[in-house]
């Protein structure tokens, strides 16, 4: 008995069951005459490559075609138990377009079966083979054929209406592809079974365009269509196609277009393009604001571009520039909304002069009460400094790009000493290079004079030092200064007007309560009042017009005392001390606060000793200290700098391990957050500073 069956597909399978040949030449004979013509019929039909069944011995035989019709891989696998001439292995023959056959390596055949090579001819003495084929190329082929049925309108099953274009397709093939004509094919609703189906409120270009795509796996992308293709794709859960359409228009932003793209990818739930467009968009503002996308914005649209802390810009100046440019394209359409975009400007943060002269006798703005409560508030932002802690809104808040750079400079790590200065950008929240120090520094004081950071004092490793350096920025050269008269490490700095202060210290021999001052004017130092007591690792800071000397370490013990200089009487003033004693104590100010982070009360002797998570801060109004918000690891000798209305705390020294930890401080909700670590931990180091509009 001898049955044959072909099914096309994914796969065709040819299976041959022989429950006897016979025992005469002629019922053998007959049977092989019926498999050939049988096989011929099916070969004739799907143009397969010519492959000849011999008679086995076996009582059952199997041949398994897999792929495409031009060729594959054909698999034989004994069923018989029984011994013959290959030992029953199972072999691998691959079949050519011209019938000729190649012995192969073993291969994977479907799960639970075994493919390996042999030197079998295949056919067996004493029992038969299964061969199993498999080819790379069906799919493609079978897909080419699909198209070629579909662009001849063969097969087809179902008719898609859009637009008064009709299109003739095959449900399968649509439903293969997208997962919402296989919801609407395979679900029991009326559009399964309909010869028409009307896709409403669809692009008719678009839609035969995908249904191309749903055929040939092939997309051509055009500027001008491609944000319907994509809308269209999205409707029908082609995935990949939006994806691909999303890759195209980013590729496409410019300051003339971004802004319609990220409207455009915020309406199609593509939150990539849209980060990627509201990213170029910030980044690119100043030529933004020149296009007529960004005059024509909606008022919601314009609110909430102007509102973004990300803009890159050189200082609020020029967002005000903006809201006129905005105003001023539909002045009677949009005075309504003039105090409310005026509110997200950052007036406080703006000059008294620019707030008189371009604001205050503005004519769009004069007539406005609202407007001109607004331009109050600014003005007594700059007339009452002291009362700025409580004149805090998101309107003294500074945009990350006007908030100047911050720099690392010097410090303890790995390597017994860093010489590179590291610079961090908080709207990119990323950290770079910016020079290297022409020796080591450690424990020295850092503070910016004119646009330069100034370097006094430390330790190079081997000796304190009494030395001064200037370093610029932004031409990223040294210059040497006059040395101080007392070698210092250990020291604190602040800069009072212009005159740089160096407090205390150590001098390799004893703790110091001297203070010197260099005037850049006149390029000496002179000594000043003495403190109280003498500090080393001491937190230094200005706040209100005086220089704060806070904690330290005076010899004998950590210290919690605090004193105040005040540089009109030439005198230091005792405040309220801390709660703890703090040696090593990071200070900072952050809107008319004094802020002492970390810090220690151990003996020098004792390295390992536990460091303090606890930060306290001072009010000067009241001259007492509260605790805020603990740091999430305790430490000491970390950098203290306030950068965009947040206090930064960089590095520190755990008792362990030099930290690359960043913690970054909102006193609105009196939480720590981390920011980008350090490249390399460090200890020691200060941070400071430059470029920054006047925000504290």
């Amino acid at each position: 008995m001898n049955m044959i069956s072909v099914v096309t597909g994914a796969a065709v399978t040819l299976a041959a069951t022989t429950s006897a040949w016979g025992e005469g030449r002629q019922g053998r004979g007959r049977g092989r005459q019926a498999v050939r013509q049988e096989v011929g019929v099916r070969q004739q039909l799907l143009n397969l490559t010519h492959v000849t069944l011999s008679p086995q011995t076996s009582t059952h035989h199997q041949l398994k075609y897999y792929g495409s019709v031009c060729g594959g891989v054909v698999t034989s696998c004994s069923s018989n138990n029984s011994s013959s001439s290959s030992s029953g292995v199972s072999r691998m023959r691959e079949v050519s377009s011209n019938n000729e056959t190649r012995e192969g390596g073993a291969s994977p055949g479907p799960e639970g079966s075994t493919s390996s090579s042999s030197s079998s001819t295949g056919r067996g003495s004493s029992g038969g083979q299964d061969e199993l084929f498999h080819s790379p190329h069906h799919a493609k082929v079978a897909l080419r054929r699909m198209e070629d049925y579909y662009t001849r309108g063969q097969l087809c099953d179902v008719t898609l209406v859009a637009g008064g274009r009709r299109i003739r397709a095959h449900r399968l093939v649509l439903s293969a592809a997208s997962d919402y004509f296989a919801a609407m094919f395979t679900s029991p609703v009326l559009e399964a079974t309909q010869e028409e189906v009307a896709l409403r409120d669809m692009d008719a270009e678009a839609l035969l365009t995908l249904v191309n795509y749903c055929y040939t796996g092939s997309l051509e992308l055009h500027e001008d269509t491609v944000e319907v293709v994509l809308s269209t794709a999205h409707h029908l859960l082609l995935t990949e196609v939006v994806g691909v359409c999303c890759e195209y228009l980013a590729k496409q932003l410019h300051p003339a277009n971004c802004l319609g793209i990220q409207l455009f990818a915020d309406t199609q739930g593509c939150s990539e393009l849209h980060r990627l467009a509201s990213k170029f968009t910030a980044e690119h503002f100043e030529d933004v604001m020149q296009h007529q996308e960004f005059v024509q914005l909606p008022p919601d649209e314009a609110a909430r571009l102007l509102a973004s802390d990300d803009l890159n810009v050189p200082s609020e100046e020029l967002i005000f520039q903006a809201l006129v440019l905005w105003l001023k394209h539909d002045l009677e359409g949009r005075n309504k909304e003039m105090a409310r975009l005026l509110a997200l400007v950052k007036l406080p943060l703006l000059s008294p002069q620019f707030l008189t002269d371009h604001i205050g006798t503005n004519a769009l703005f004069s007539e406005d009460r609202a407007c001109q409560e607004l331009v109050m508030e600014a003005l007594k932002y700059h007339l009452l400094p002291e009362r700025r802690s409580a004149l805090q809104s998101p309107r003294t808040h500074p945009r990350k790009s006007t908030v100047g750079t911050l720099y690392v400079v010097g410090g303890m790590d790995s390597n017994k000493g860093s010489m590179g200065i590291e610079q961090y950008s908080l709207r990119k929240d990323t950290w770079s290079s910016a020079g290297t120090m022409n020796g080591r520094r450690l424990q020295c004081g850092v503070a910016v004079v004119e646009g330069r950071l100034l370097l006094v004092g430390g330790r190079d490793g081997l000796k304190t030092l009494n030395t001064a350096e200037a370093w610029d920025p932004n031409s990223n050269t040294w210059t040497p200064l006059p040395p101080m008269s007392t070698h210092r490490h250990g020291l604190g700095v602040g800069v009072l007007d212009r005159p740089l202060y160096a407090v205390g210290g150590h001098d390799g021999w004893s703790y110091l309560n001297t203070v010197e001052r260099w005037d850049p004017q006149a390029r000496q130092w002179s000594y000043v009042a003495p403190m109280s007591t003498a500090r080393s690792t001491v937190g230094v800071a200005v706040l209100n017009g005086r220089l704060y000397a806070v904690g330290g370490r005076d010899g004998s013990s950590c210290l919690r005392t605090v004193e105040s200089y005040d540089p009109h009487t030439n005198k230091w003033t005792p405040c309220a001390p801390m709660a703890r004693r703090r040696g090593g104590v990071a200070v900072g100010v952050l809107n008319g606060f004094l802020y002492a982070v970390g810090g220690h009360d151990a003996p020098a002797s004792n390295p390992c000793a536990s460091r303090f998570d606890c930060v306290e801060r001072y009010d000067p109004a009241t001259d007492t200290w509260t605790q805020v918000a603990c740091l999430s690891v305790g430490c000491d000798s970390a950098g203290v700098s306030p950068l965009g209305g947040r206090l930064l705390v960089v590095g520190g020294y755990d008792g362990q391990t030099y930290l690359d930890k960043v913690h970054a401080y909102d006193p609105h909700t009196n939480e720590w957050s981390q920011m980008a670590p350090l490249p390399t931990g460090r200890a020691g180091a200060c941070v400071v500073v430059v470029g920054s509009q006047n925000h504290h």
